[in-house]
C-alpha cells in the first residue's frame, strides 16, 4: 500500500488526524521518523542529522502557528559512539534553541541502520488548520523552494555546503505572526505541489499558482542549468520545510514575520493549477 492511500485509511480511522500537528487541549505535538537510507545522504554529519530530525518535527509546529516548547529523540544505531552520540544531540539543541525551544532528551535503540523518530511539542490557544482556505484568498510561502534539492546534488563534491544547506530554520516565529492571518497553513516537507494538493482537499477548494513568482533558491540554480529540472527541485522535490498558506491580507503578513513572504498565487473554487494548467499531486515519498 502507498504512503498516501496508507494516511487515507489513517485518516477514516481517526477523523482528528490530517493536520501538521494533532491538538490536545492547549497542546499541539508532531512526531516524525528519519532512515539513513532515504534522508541522510552519504556526508550528513551527525549534527546535521540531529538538528534536521528535531527541526522537521519542529516544522509541523510552526505550520500550526503556535509556539514550539520542546522535543524529544529515539536515536536508534547499529552501534553506539560518544563523538556521533554528542554530535547528533548538539545539532538537536541548536535547532531547538533557534525555536525557543527546549531539547530535552529521548531514548537510545540498536537498530539495523541509523534511524531517528522525533517528537515536538508546542502550545498555542488557536493553531492553524489545513481547513480554512477560502476562494479569493492570495496563496504565498515564506523563504525559498529547493534548497534540500540543491544540498543533495552537491553532498558528493561539497558536503559542508550541503551540510549547511540541510539545516534548515523551522519557521517556528514566523507561523506565530502569519497565525493570526492565515486562512489555512501547512509545511512544505513533501514539496510545493503535493502540499497543495493537501490543502485542496482539506479545505475543498483549488488554486492557481503563477509559475514566474516561484522563489526558487538561487543555490539550485548552481547545481542546474535547465530550467526545467529547476522547478522540479522547487516544486517537486520537497523537504524544504516552508510555509505554505493563504491569507487576505499579504501585507501584514509580510509586515509581521521575520523572513520573506512571496505571493505564488489565489485560492480557487477547485483544481489545483500552475499558469491555469494542471499541477500534478507529485512529491515527496517516504
Amino acid at each position: 500500500m502507498h504512503e498516501r492511500a496508507a494516511l487515507s485509511l489513517i485518516d477514516s480511522w481517526l477523523p482528528a488526524a490530517g493536520d501538521d500537528g494533532a491538538v490536545v487541549d492547549d497542546l499541539v505535538i508532531s512526531t516524525d521518523m528519519l532512515h539513513e537510507t532515504t534522508d541522510f545522504p552519504i556526508g550528513t554529519t551527525r549534527y546535521t542529522a540531529g538538528w534536521r530530525s528535531v527541526g522537521a518535527s519542529l516544522s509541523d509546529i510552526a505550520a500550526m502557528g503556535v509556539e514550539a516548547t520542546a522535543a524529544v529523540a529515539v536515536y536508534g544505531s547499529p552501534s553506539f559512539e560518544e563523538n556521533a552520540l554528542r554530535d547528533f544531540i548538539d545539532g538537536a539543541r541548536a535547532v531547538c534553541e533557534l525555536c525557543n525551544a527546549a531539547y530535552v532528551g529521548g531514548d537510545l535503540d540498536e537498530h539495523a541502520e541509523f534511524t531517528v523518530a522525533t517528537t515536538a511539542i508546542g502550545s498555542g490557544t488557536a493553531p492553524v488548520s489545513r481547513s480554512g482556505a477560502t476562494p479569493g484568498e492570495t496563496l504565498c510561502v515564506t523563504g525559498t523552494l529547493g534548497r534540500s534539492a540543491a544540498a543533495l546534488e552537491l553532498f558528493e563534491h561539497e558536503p559542508e555546503l550541503a551540510n549547511a544547506l540541510f539545516r534548515f530554520e523551522p519557521r517556528v516565529t514566523t507561523g506565530q505572526a502569519i497565525a493570526a492571518h492565515a486562512g489555512a497553513m501547512m509545511d512544505s516537507s513533501d514539496g510545493l505541489a503535493r502540499s497543495l494538493h493537501q490543502l485542496a482537499d482539506a479545505s475543498g477548494c483549488g488554486f492557481d499558482v503563477e509559475r514566474d513568482s516561484l522563489p526558487i533558491d538561487e543555490r539550485v540554480y548552481d547545481t542546474t542549468t535547465d530550467a526545467a529540472e529547476a522547478f522540479e527541485h522547487a516544486v517537486h522535490f520537497g523537504e524544504d520545510f516552508e510555509l505554505v498558506f493563504t491569507t487576505d491580507d499579504v501585507a501584514a503578513v509580510q509586515a509581521a514575520a521575520s523572513v520573506s513572504v512571496t505571493p505564488i498565487g489565489t485560492v480557487t473554487e477547485r483544481n489545483v493549477t500552475i499558469d491555469g494548467e494542471p499541477l500534478a499531486d507529485r512529491g515527496y515519498s517516504h
